[in-house]
């Protein structure tokens, strides 16, 4: 049998279009709080738990540390966070909110109630495709860590 390769066919494609469309309804409200996306992952990451270490926040945001020591650097000169190196080992950093930081947490409930009449997905959907997602990465950081066919390299 022939792969599918008509573009609407890809389900790469389709998350691809998602995320980017998300990304577009976010951009105006947080332009609102001074922030981009990914500097709004951040602060999501660190309001559940604040001074996380710079390697677990890239594990838990799928960055790696070219693309979020940048993003952190910007974060802490506009003072949202700082960053602390261990006394123990100058190697791990640590992360911690500012005032301004955690105060902005207070703005974010209005960022989500603003998004959700803009997403034609009652919250079971968007649940599930929320866990579909979760499922996905899953799967695939799996695979990569254990080889293409799922064995242990």
């Amino acid at each position: 049998m022939e792969p599918d390769l008509r573009l609407d066919s890809q389900v790469c494609f389709a998350l691809y279009s998602a995320a980017r469309a998300a990304q577009s309804a976010y951009r105006p409200l947080l332009a609102e709080l001074d922030l981009t996306y990914p500097q709004w992952l951040v602060l999501l990451a660190l309001w559940e738990e604040d001074g996380l270490t710079v390697g677990a926040l890239g594990e838990r945001l799928h960055l790696d540390s070219g693309t979020l020591s940048p993003l952190l650097r910007r974060m802490e000169t506009r003072g949202v966070l700082t960053r602390q190196r261990a006394e123990t080992d100058a190697r791990t950093v640590t992360l911690h909110l500012t005032p301004e930081g955690r105060d902005l947490r207070g703005r974010a409930g209005d960022v989500q109630r603003c998004l959700v009449p803009l997403v034609d997905l009652d919250a079971d959907e968007a649940a599930t495709l929320r866990d579909l997602a979760h499922r996905l990465v899953a799967s695939t950081e799996r695979r990569t860590l254990t080889g293409r066919n799922g064995e242990s390299e």
